[in-house]
């Protein structure tokens, strides 16, 4: 179980941040690899960028032995509450200039307030200006993209997409939106379409639909409140998150659940199929417009996954 980061004693501080600095390193030189052939000028940068995370960890490792001796436990990301989840840079095909900037702005800004929190917990006056200079060299680094974004973007994606208030609209308000807005879609669809061909009652469909709804809705805002508090990752409060992501999944519930309020069944059976359809190409454009994905296959997973619940929903009502 994941141990809340006001409960770290130095020493497990200190062995978190060495793990970080080493992932982090090991990051910039899978970027590094990544960009080579279409921006070596950049891979440079992202070379010159992990020589510093090592030696970062080497001046980490050197503060832990002198305190603590030289066996250092493996303390992951994964085992503090707060951090992100992030998906493997091997997984990030193609690696775009922009998918890299994105990638280390958050990258250094958790890591930098991870140093800021840490340098104010710690007691060790050594160890405490440690980290408060490795939160200031985070802190250049974070100059990183924009100067990747003034070499590689035209002037007009720079001031359209790439500000720092979208940055912050996505981590925030975006990505719980979207989780939210495709569970409520897909997940309800089954017992809202099992209800409605099982009784051939539009008010038994609605019903079924209203409550899959709102309780999807409850239990994604919990879900989402939990997994992150925000501290480390800027994604803004949990408070924010989950209400963001519980409301978006109650509404993709509710939009197709909706048309059976008109009492005869085949006509709001036909407005709730239309309207699912609707529901899908949203989430496929959202996912195109604030996470890059290619809007076919972004349609043909998504679709896909819907149809598929959609069938078990028809095919359970009519069994």
């Amino acid at each position: 179980m994941a141990k809340n980061f006001k409960d770290l004693s130095e020493q497990e501080i200190l062995a978190l941040a060495i793990s970080l600095e080493e992932t982090d390193a090991r990051i910039y030189a899978d970027f590094a690899a990544g960009l080579r052939a279409d921006y070596p000028a950049t891979a440079q940068i992202f070379e010159e960028m992990e020589a510093e995370e090592e030696e970062h960890r080497r001046k980490l490792i050197e503060e832990y032995c002198r305190r603590f001796g030289e066996h250092i436990p493996l303390i992951r990301r994964e085992d503090v509450k707060g951090f992100v989840h992030r998906k493997p840079v091997w997984m990030i095909r193609p690696l775009g200039i922009k998918t890299v900037r994105r990638q280390a702005e958050i990258m250094e800004t958790e890591t930098r307030r991870f140093y800021e929190r840490a340098a104010n917990k710690v007691s060790d006056a050594s160890t405490r200006q440690l980290l408060g200079n490795l939160a200031e060299a985070e802190r250049k680094h974070m100059t990183l993209a924009e100067n990747l974004q003034q070499k590689y973007l035209t002037p007009e994606v720079e001031a359209q997409e790439e500000k720092a208030h979208r940055r912050l609209f996505v981590l925030q308000i975006v990505q719980p939106g979207l989780a939210g807005l495709m569970d409520g879609s897909v997940s309800t669809l089954a017992p809202v379409f099992a209800a409605a061909f099982a009784t051939h009652s539009s008010h038994a469909a609605f019903v079924v639909g209203l409550a899959a709804s709102l309780g999807a809705g409850i239990s994604m805002a919990f879900a989402e409140a939990a997994s992150d508090d925000g501290s480390l990752t800027g994604r803004g409060k949990p408070l924010l998150r989950g209400i963001v992501c519980g409301l978006m999944t109650t509404a993709g519930g509710i939009g197709h659940t909706w048309p059976y309020l008109i009492p005869e069944f085949r006509t709001g059976t036909a407005i709730a199929v239309v309207i699912v359809a609707i529901e899908l190409l949203l989430i496929s454009w959202i996912r195109k417009r604030y996470m890059d994905t290619p809007f076919l296959r972004a349609a043909f997973q998504v679709i896909v996954g819907g149809v598929l619940v959609f069938l078990v929903g028809i095919w359970i009502g009519s069994s």
